[in-house]
């Protein structure tokens, strides 16, 4: 079951406050934690209305500050520097402190109120994918014919899908009740099958405001009736004729617009108000800055029943424009609009299929935000040390100090430790030698004569002597791997300067391989734009043999897992299903059968070209029975010819980050680097390593 639901609309004033509102009582019969979460808030009023209203009416033990993460002109700063990937980074933080602490968390999308509005249903949707959750979306009908309230709910439809978000319900409130039937004729038979429907029918008691609200949105000074500001107005009208006629235009609830002078009708709307023979009256706002003269406001106060009555400073005219425009939001000071907002829910919305679809939620994949903040989550769960034995290239340096600011693992530099403090303070960087770092030269240190008495006794039946060791040992490949093989380090990042070649040959030396398994390959984690892929091998077999492809496939999956994306293997060739023929494509049939046998439990196909692999439409077209074409998450190529290339093709014309070579198959974790490798490319490999250390 999905732990959280994200309620997104495209529009202002659409009603999702119902939504949220019935949802957290719904769930608060289920669970005893439930959490409150708007990524996006106004921050025009001291609290935001809908946070303060679910908070108060629910007693949820939330502190205010921890229900959202920025306020709308924070979050436009962000994006005009363009910096969203902060912002999708501190929304997730903020969010995964909540889910962790609660047993559901409803979401709440922004409200489209504002400078700024054009920008949020991209960053609603941005949102929703990358916290992984299902999404309900909500339409408003008011003002709308039936043909646009179904259109608006298929666009909306759409661009969540078009995102591959899934949406658990499409709500099309605030319909007019005669259009009602026919807005879900429409959408039921236009909708998926798997997306839930629910059409609720304008409600004035929800949709109009109060004498509250209305003195909130006028400002003005309140003269009388303080007691009676939750009356709800249904209408309005300006006290400008004569009293007879004026009294033939009151209407149930009505807001009487006059000007203050206007003794006879003021003195006339409360005797209406009391009559029995006359609607009631919400309220009067008094125009033009003048108010009641004496004799009329101790006739007032004299009454037994007293309307709010509001003295503002402007027209008649321009007040009646600002009380049409005020839009009724649901606040803490009125239980009896949220209660009737939940019995909304219960008896419009299926509340029995929306828990079901909520039991069977499955998330999609994994963005590369979310899979960046799980990595860095993962690896301080249990500090690790990890040897970087290029302590003389300045990523390495300038990684390092990241690392440890974010207290994320123990290292240990090779280098002259005079160097590596120089090159440090050229550099500006905190690198403090202690606890947590230790810089060594590997000839003057304590461990360099185990190390070569450790070598020399693992290799001397392969013909090295004791000369040969030492000389061994004072290169930095060798004396870090050898680190690692003697638990002096949890795992080794290197190639920054080296060839993969000269970080993996030690390892494969003195650590090997894991029992069954005869080949050391490789993964790139691929952060496409929404997506995390994993390609295999990339970086080490030129060209594996149909044994050797199958291991590999398993390898991956088996990575894949480990870090959280479920395998769906693709074994990829220049040709789909049985439609081609050749030794390269016998090959691949061949690596996707044995992968069959050994593994079951895996989803594996092939031989399938790169575009079934990954686009729904065209794996559909060519294997249209397949449960990976389309959705494939680990893709393997058939030689490190096509995979290099198109894992470097693919990272400069998406702007993917890639991740690796994460080399796989080893007893201890040892990591290649590119040597075009960045300071974000050192960071993210030892983040990589340290979590293989944890599982090993």
């Amino acid at each position: 079951m999905t732990k959280t639901v994200f309620i997104a609309s495209a529009e202002p004033y659409s009603g999702k406050s119902v939504l949220a509102l019935g949802l957290v009582n719904l769930l608060l019969g289920q669970a005893q934690r439930v959490g409150y979460f708007k990524p996006i808030i106004a921050g025009d009023q001291p609290q935001d209305p809908h946070i303060a209203t679910v908070l108060s009416y629910f007693k949820l033990p939330l502190a205010y500050e921890d229900t959202f993460a920025y306020t709308r002109p924070e979050a436009l700063r962000l994006l005009e520097a363009d910096a969203q990937g902060e912002l999708i980074d501190t929304v997730i933080h903020k969010y995964k402190q909540l889910e962790e602490q609660y047993d559901f968390t409803v979401v709440e999308g922004s409200d489209f109120v504002g400078p700024g509005a054009a920008f949020e249903f991209d960053a609603n949707v941005s949102i929703a994918k990358n916290l992984g959750v299902p999404v309900i979306i909500v339409v408003s009908g008011e003002g709308k014919t039936t043909a646009q309230v179904v259109s608006t709910v298929l666009t909306v439809l759409r661009s969540f899908e078009a995102r591959e978000v899934q949406v658990l319900a499409a709500v099309a409130n605030r319909v007019r009740p005669e259009q009602v039937e026919d807005v879900r004729e429409l959408l039921r038979t236009q909708l998926p099958q798997e997306v839930l429907l629910a059409v609720i029918p304008e409600d004035s008691n929800l949709l109009h405001p109060t004498m509250r609200e209305i003195h909130e949105g006028l400002g003005g000074k309140l003269l009388l009736g303080e007691a009676e500001l939750g009356n709800q107005v249904d209408n309005y009208v300006i006290g400008a004729m004569q009293l007879p006629n004026f009294l033939n235009y009151l209407k149930e609830n009505v807001l009487i617009v006059t000007p203050g002078d206007r003794g006879d009708i003021i003195i006339g709307a409360l005797q209406a108000n009391l009559s029995a023979s006359y609607p009631r009256v919400a309220g009067l706002v008094l125009t033009a800055g003048s108010e009641p003269e004496e004799p009329v406001r101790r006739l007032i106060e004299g009454l037994q029943t007293v309307v709010p009555i509001l003295a503002v400073p402007t027209g008649t005219f321009e007040t009646s424009t600002r009380v049409g425009a005020i839009k009724s939001r649901i606040s803490p000071d009125n239980p009896q609009k949220i209660q009737l907002a939940i019995q909304t829910f219960e008896r419009y919305v299926d509340v029995r299929a929306l828990q079901e679809r909520m039991v069977s939620y499955q998330p999609e994949g994994i963005t590369p935000h979310m899979f960046q903040y799980r990595l860095l989550q993962w690896a301080k769960r249990k500090r690790q040390h990890i040897v970087l034995p290029e302590g003389n290239d300045d990523r390495i340096l300038r990684a390092a100090a990241l690392l440890l600011h974010q207290d994320i693992v123990d290292l240990t530099i090779l280098g002259n430790p005079q160097e590596v403090a120089a090159s440090a303070k050229r550099l500006g960087l905190h690198l403090p030698v202690g606890e947590h770092l230790q810089v060594l030269d590997p000839v003057n240190s304590d461990y360099y004569p185990g190390y070569v008495q450790a070598f020399y006794e693992l290799r001397r039946s392969k013909g090295v002597n004791e000369d040969m060791a030492r000389d061994m040992m004072r290169d930095v490949s060798y004396f870090g791997s050898m680190m690692v093989h003697q638990g002096h380090a949890d795992g080794m990042v290197s190639g920054a300067v080296h060839t993969t070649q000269h970080t993996i040959r030690p390892a494969l030396q003195f650590i090997k391989t894991k029992p069954g398994v005869s080949v050391v390959s490789s993964v790139f984690f691929m952060c496409l734009p929404d997506r995390v892929a994993v390609f295999g091998d990339c970086a080490v077999n030129p060209n594996p043999t149909a044994e050797q492809l199958a291991e590999i496939a398993i390898s991956s999956a088996e990575s894949s897992q480990a870090f959280g994306i479920e395998p769906r293997i693709a074994m990829l060739s220049y040709s789909s299903g049985t439609s081609g023929a050749g030794a390269d494509v016998e090959k691949v049939r061949q690596a996707t059968e044995l992968v069959r046998q050994k593994r079951p439990d895996l989803k594996v196909d092939g031989p399938i070209q790169y575009d079934a692999a990954v686009d729904p439409i065209v794996g559909r077209q060519k294997l249209p029975d397949s449960e990976v074409a389309g959705q494939a998450s680990v893709l393997i190529f058939p030689d490190l010819n096509t995979g290099n290339n198109t894992y470097k093709a693919v990272q400069r014309e998406t702007g993917a980050l890639a991740i690796g070579p994460v080399l796989q198959g080893l007893n201890k974790p040892v990591n290649d680097l590119s040597r075009g490798c960045t300071v974000d490319d050192v960071y993210n490999t030892v983040v990589i390593t340290a979590i293989q250390s944890q599982q090993g």
